[in-house]
Order: structure tokens, then sequence, then C-alpha cells
């Protein structure tokens, strides 16, 4: 994120450039502030009152003071914005890559001997509809395993990449289903719809939309699945009622995805890396299930669930040893969980 405070050295500029530093400091985002007091560059931006807050180059804020709830608030908002887009950007390099194939798809996650790391622990290549190309190693679980589909269901994927866990929830749903898949990179909704022409799936489609807004009808499925994807968006909680408008009453969702116990380190949770390798976007567990009951689901069940071990050698490019040795002893832990959940 790029902040930008606007200012001749007046009273109030100084203050705000206090403000944003305090703040970004405060709520451990990542960011680079810089301070304009050149007239000629406030002009460039459009303003003509100072103090001005610029974030990612478009004014947020003129001509006064901000309280700090509502700078807090500006810089969070687009702190997500930038999240998105990196991940967005992440996911569309890894359909021509094949070395991201790890750690949901972080190339973090190899060394410099390119060494490749997974945290998949189960083999999707048994089930039926399994198709390797499809395959590009994001997973960090099997909820289709867990999902209960049934021939004849509507299921919707979120964060469907090339379409690995919506051709095998096809297989579950026969003839007589329908398969949704949706993400928001335009690259993989390609891959996955050349995927479906090979395999001459039909009710089988893929929109490119966002699962914070999902392009689905209400009421509509009998199933939602995801695999390790939520975890990477800010808006959890606006995901799980989309999840809960999408679906009929009676209704169900299966999510595999990365969560937290006890507190990781920031200097881990800031690294956009770790980010789009699904750690770092993780939250609590209680948090986590607290935001789906407060979507209105009921028989919320975590039915797997494990610890997700990461080598020391991709945790010394962040940590010192002593820091590394703390946070293994401590009681937090990273965790991968396959959640439940009827509407």
């Amino acid at each position: 994120m790029e902040i930008k405070v606007l200012g001749s050295g007046c009273a109030k500029c100084n203050a705000l450039m206090k403000m944003v530093s305090e703040t970004i400091k405060e709520s451990d985002t990542k960011a680079d502030i810089e301070k304009i007091e050149d007239i000629n560059k406030i002009i460039s931006y459009g303003v003509m009152n100072t103090p001005a807050l610029v974030i990612n180059n478009k004014v947020v804020l003129s001509g006064r003071l901000p309280a700090k709830k509502e700078l807090t608030e500006l810089i969070a908002a687009n702190n997500k914005d930038d999240i998105k887009e990196m991940v967005k950007q992440r996911y569309n390099d890894a359909v021509s890559s094949k070395a991201v194939k790890s750690c949901c798809g972080s190339d973090a996650c190899c060394g410099s001997d390119n060494k490749i790391y997974s945290i998949m622990n189960e083999d999707y290549s048994r089930l039926n509809g399994y198709m390797p190309d499809a395959d590009l190693g994001f997973g960090c679980g099997l909820p289709t395993k867990y999902a209960g589909i049934k021939p004849g269901n509507t299921v919707v994927d979120l964060g469907s990449g090339a379409g690995n866990d919506c051709f095998v929830a096809l297989a579950e749903t026969a003839e007589s289903g329908h398969v949704i898949g949706i993400d928001f990179a335009p690259e993989m909704i390609a891959k996955a719809k050349k995927n479906a022409e090979k395999l001459g799936a039909k009710n089988i489609e893929f929109r490119q939309g966002d699962i914070e807004n999902m392009p689905v009808d209400s009421n509509s499925a009998d199933v939602v699945i995801s695999n390790c994807v939520l975890n990477l968006l800010p808006k959890k909680d606006k995901i799980f009622h989309e999840i809960s408008r999408v679906l009929k009453t009676g209704g169900h969702f299966c999510v595999s995805d990365i969560v937290l116990e006890g507190k990781l380190p920031s200097v881990l949770k800031n690294a956009a890396e770790m980010y789009a390798g699904c750690v770092a976007g993780a939250i609590q567990k209680n948090d986590y299930i607290n935001k789906i009951l407060k979507a209105g689901f009921k028989d919320v069940k975590v039915v797997k669930e494990h610890k997700i071990t990461i080598p020391d050698e991709i945790l010394l490019n962040y940590l010192d040893s002593k820091s590394l040795e703390k946070f293994k002893n401590g009681d937090s832990a990273v965790l991968s969980v396959t959640v439940t959940g009827v509407k």
C-alpha cells in the first residue's frame, strides 16, 4: 500500500502524518508512507485544501483532519482492496507456472533449490472425476469428501481455480445435477473451461466473479464447497452471509480452510508471500466459527482438523533463530480445518 500525506507543513498536516504513521504501526499494515509539501505536486492530485490523504494514488480525504476511527477504517478498506488484487494476480500467474504447486500456490514455499512443499495431506487422485490438469495443488483439504453431495444436487464451488473440486463434485451429482464454479481470476476461469472441454463435461459452468458478491441466484444451491480460499479474502463475514443467501433452506456448506490458534508473529502475518500461501490471511479458529454462526448457520461442525508444520527453512526467511524457536515452542498453531454447516 502507498500512502501520501499532502500538506505544506501546517500543524494539521503534521498531525495527519503522525496519525497515519501511528495507525499503520498499530494495525500491523505494510505500507510506504510519504509526505508531500511541494505545492505543484499537491495541485497535481487535484487537491486545493490540505491536509489531504492519498492512498494508492486515490485522494480519500482533503481539507480536514479525520478522527482516528475514520482514518483506521480508510486504511483498512484500501488495504483489503490491495490484498484482493495481489491474490488475484498471484493466481492468474499460477496458471502459467508449474513452480507454484505448493502451500496453496505460494512460491514462497519453494526454497533456493526450488524444492516443492505441499500442505495437502489427502489424495485427490483416487476420487471419481479427478483430472490432473485441474489440480494446481492449492488445496488444504478435501471438502467434497465431507460435503454429502447427492445425485441431482446443485453445487457451487467458491474459488474454483482450474476446476479440480468442481469435476469431483460433478461425478457425485451425476447427470441430473449441476455444478457452478466461481473464481475472480480470468486466467483460472479460462483454464477451467478448457479442462471441462477436454473432459466433455456437461452440467457444469464457470463464472468469473467475486465470492463476496456471488453471481448466483438466491436460494438456488443445495451445497456450497470451497477449498483453501475463504481465508485469503478479508471480508469473511460477507462471504458466509453470501453462502447463506445462495443456499436453499436446508442446504449446507463444506469448506476446507486455514485457521490459527494463538498469535501468529506479525512478521509472518504481513508477508505477502505467506498471505498468498494461505497462512497469514488466516484468522483465529474461534473467530472463524463465530462468523459462521453469526451468518445464521446451524449444526456447525469441524469434521476434520490437522496441524500444518511449516518447514524451518521457510520460516527462517521471516524469523531469526531465536524467534523461530519461540514460535515453535509457543501455543500458536496453523491448522487446516474442514467445516460443515446447515442453513
